[in-house]
């Protein structure tokens, strides 16, 4: 009996001590350890984002074992700043950047995410002055789906992101990509169905798409 009390009283000990620590989701912290002892190197192109980035197999899209995923599912702006070291101490040739979604589905204002990015931007310069930075447009949304109705309610936050990044492109010394007007609809401007089958994550059509728009600044 006691021995189980003594066991119960450590396992909630447990629970409380690692709530207490847990800043972000538990996919985030496996993915993230990993990605620290994983090594990256001078000549590596990394790309860095949420869920959208860790779907692509980027290697196999460009063919190149140079490019490194660090994307993790669920991820927002402040998650991306905390782990940059391990890939910032390998001074990667380049870093494609997108991220911004889930922070909108949390409600935060544009000009907060927008803020947050370019602190990772300053960063990169910081530690890592030889790499490339391309910060790409958050990629539109669709609610048709009734999905994720937390990030494809808002496409106005969007848009407002993606101007406020693209205004600051030249003073923040950072390549701003526009994907968001190849994946959008002409006619109201949300994701084209053709690229996403839930208003928010790609289907196999749009990673072929987001390939041919990065090809040039690969190749650069």
């Amino acid at each position: 009996m006691v021995k189980c009390l003594f066991v119960c009283v450590m396992l909630m000990g447990c629970q409380l001590l690692h709530a207490q620590e847990k800043k972000y989701s538990t996919y985030y912290y496996q993915k993230a350890t990993l990605y620290e002892v994983l090594p990256i190197a001078p000549t590596d192109i990394v790309f860095v984002g949420n869920s959208i980035t860790d779907g692509g197999e980027w290697s196999e899209l460009f063919e190149d074992s140079r490019m490194k995923n660090r994307g993790i599912s669920g991820d927002i702006a402040e998650g991306v700043y905390d782990r940059l070291e391990p890939i910032l101490k390998g001074q990667p040739a380049k870093i494609f950047l997108l991220i911004g979604i889930n922070d909108v589905a949390r409600g935060t204002s544009a000009d907060t995410i927008v803020a947050r990015i370019l602190k990772i931007a300053e960063k990169i310069g910081k530690d890592s002055p030889n790499t490339k930075l391309y910060i790409q447009s958050v990629l539109p949304v669709n609610d048709c789906y009734g999905l994720f109705k937390g990030h494809t309610s808002r496409g106005d936050v969007v848009l407002e992101i993606n101007r406020l990044l693209k205004e600051k492109a030249v003073e923040k010394q950072f390549t701003y990509i526009d994907l968001y007007s190849h994946f959008r609809n002409k006619e109201d401007g949300k994701m084209n169905p053709e690229y996403s089958n839930d208003g928010l994550h790609l289907l196999g059509k749009g990673y072929l798409l987001w390939r041919e728009i990065l090809l040039p600044y690969i190749n650069e």
